[in-house]
Formats: structure tokens, C-alpha cells, sequence
């Protein structure tokens, strides 16, 4: 009887390790949920649908979009953190993760901890942008328009503690002068306000700004790029405006998963969206929003991600930037 508990049991765990074998070689077997901590229609879900689509065909399978938006990403963090590890649920992380700590006393999440990084995906350069009636025609100008007329220019974003929020707050330490930060539930009302005149200048990500700078209806000052942009090859980038490289900044993007994940599953995202940011179909629709593509190994990602998050710690301690 022993010698046939034994064999039965050999038989049952061998079949357990065959089940979880053709497990991993069926996924994905269903849809997989793609968790973005904004509204649709900004950045980071423009870039997202883009990722998720090409990423889905190589995984062979499909990914829906689950936009969570709220309290500046939390909400889709947290999301992400609770959903179960079995690969069914991805997070497209923005830089708003790394900011978070320093932010809020209890983000409801840990960037570091929470979760399994697979690798950036793009970084989206913003544009300093000025309304047309502000007669600066270079950062050199609006800086000595605020230095003459101190407290009396305003910034937009599009939430206090957002990146377009600590861009601006970096910039006004960085160049010495004084402007009110106005917040904003999101950046469409920013900008609104922006064509109307009530507030000055502000930071915008290059693929929502595009459009108005276009149309005449925004200046562009400059790129917080390294490199000058393709779509906007005129515009200086904001060290050759400023002289400084301080404020070279972008909303970054990466490819997340809850931590758990299982490592046969990480191994085949990771294979994947190597060769989803590999495609050049992908990489232009990128490049046309402004997006800059970014990849790279996931120890890369995670030491970016420190680097980051000490950079936007310390910004946040200078400036006295908070949530409001």
C-alpha cells in the first residue's frame, strides 16, 4: 500500500509540473488587463494602446487598456499592486510612481517593492510653452519678464505634485525667479486656461502640446530634452536655453507587473516587449507623438527608477512643491 501511495503521488506531482509546463506554453489564454493610473486620451494612454497592441501580438494574444486614473497615479498603482500575480494583469508605470513617496505619507503602494519590473518603454520630452501674448520669444526673456515683474507670472499643471507641477517648480528655482503654481484636475484644463491668459507659461509633455504649438495658438520656449526634437528641430533643447542640464526631464514610461509574477511568464513578457520596442512600425508611431524609445533590461529599469525617484525627492525638499 505504501509502495503505491508513493507511486501515486510521484504520478500526481509529475502531472502538476506537465499541467504548469502547458500552462506556460498556452499563455497567454486570455485577455490581459493593462492597468494606466491616467484618463484616457493623455500621454501616458496614448503611448499605452500603442505599446499594448504590438505588445499583445507578440505575445500572441490580447491586452485591454484599464484606465484608473486619480490621486496624481495612485489609484492605478494600487490597482496593479492588488491584482493577482499571474501575469494577467500588467502596469504601465509612468514617473509618477517614484514621485509618490515623497508626496504622499501613505502612497498605498511601494515602486521599489510592489512590484516585478520587465523594462522602459519611452519618455516623453516636455516643451516649455508660453501664451502668445507674453512677450518673451526665449526662456532668456521670460526669465527677466518674471525677474522684473516678481510674483506676478503664473504657471499651470495639471495637478499638484504631477511632473508638469515639479517641472515648473524646478525651473523657477533653477533660474531664480517667483511664480504662482496654479493646479489643475488634469492638463486639458491647464492648457485652457493657458490659451485664455490666466496663467503665463507651463510645462507640457511634446504629444499634447504639438497640436497648439502648431496652430500658433502656444510659443514654444524649449525642450527638456538632451537632443533638439525631429518634429520640432528649431526649438532649443533647455540646456542650450539656460546653460544648465538640471532640468533635462520627460515622463518616462515602463512595463511593470505585480510582484509574484510567475518567472516563466516574466521571461516571455520580457522576450516580447524587447521585440515589440524593436519594431519599427512601433517605434514610429512613437517617434510621431514625440516620444523618445527607451528599452533596456529590467536591473536598468529599476536603477533608473532609484536614480529618479532620489532626483524628484530632492527637487521636492528644495522647492517646498507639495499636494495640495
Amino acid at each position: 500500500m505504501r509502495k503505491l501511495i508513493t507511486t501515486f503521488a510521484l504520478f500526481g506531482a509529475a502531472a502538476l509540473v506537465t499541467s504548469a509546463a502547458h500552462a506556460a506554453d498556452i499563455y497567454p489564454s486570455k485577455p490581459i488587463r493593462m492597468v494606466v493610473g491616467f484618463a484616457a486620451g493623455g500621454s501616458a494612454d496614448i503611448n499605452a494602446r500603442i505599446v499594448g497592441q504590438q505588445l499583445g501580438k507578440e505575445l500572441g494574444g490580447t491586452i485591454v487598456v484599464d484606465n484608473k486614473g486619480g490621486a496624481g497615479g495612485n489609484l492605478g498603482a494600487t490597482e496593479a499592486k492588488r491584482a493577482a500575480p499571474d501575469g494577467y494583469t500588467f502596469f504601465y508605470a509612468t514617473s509618477a510612481v517614484v514621485l509618490a513617496p515623497s508626496l504622499y505619507a501613505n502612497p498605498g503602494f511601494n515602486p521599489y517593492g510592489d512590484y516585478t519590473p520587465i523594462s522602459l518603454t519611452a519618455t516623453i520630452p516636455l516643451l516649455l510653452v508660453v501664451n502668445p501674448k507674453v512677450p518673451a520669444k526665449d526662456v532668456k526673456e521670460l526669465v527677466a519678464l518674471a525677474k522684473a515683474k516678481p510674483g506676478e507670472m503664473n504657471y499651470g499643471s495639471s495637478g499638484s505634485g504631477a511632473l508638469l507641477h515639479l517641472g515648473g517648480a524646478l525651473f523657477t528655482k533653477e533660474m531664480g525667479i517667483q511664480a504662482t503654481h496654479v493646479a489643475y484636475k488634469g492638463s486639458a484644463p491647464a492648457v485652457a486656461d493657458l490659451l485664455g491668459g490666466s496663467t503665463q507659461f507651463m510645462f507640457l509633455p511634446i504629444n499634447e502640446a504639438l497640436p497648439q504649438v502648431k496652430s500658433g495658438a502656444l510659443r514654444v520656449l524649449a525642450i527638456t530634452s538632451e537632443k533638439r526634437s525631429a518634429l520640432l528641430p528649431d526649438v532649443p533643447t533647455i540646456k542650450e536655453a539656460t546653460g544648465k542640464s538640471t532640468m533635462d526631464m520627460g515622463a518616462w514610461q515602463g512595463l511593470m507587473l505585480p510582484k509574484g509574477a510567475p518567472e516563466d511568464v516574466v521571461s516571455k513578457v520580457t522576450a516580447a516587449l524587447k521585440k515589440t520596442l524593436a519594431d519599427k512600425s512601433l517605434q514610429e508611431r512613437l517617434t510621431a507623438q514625440g516620444s523618445v524609445v527607451l528599452g533596456g533590461s529590467a536591473k536598468e529599469y529599476a536603477d533608473y527608477m532609484k536614480l529618479e525617484g532620489d532626483r524628484w525627492a530632492r527637487v521636492i525638499r528644495e522647492t517646498g512643491a507639495k499636494v495640495e
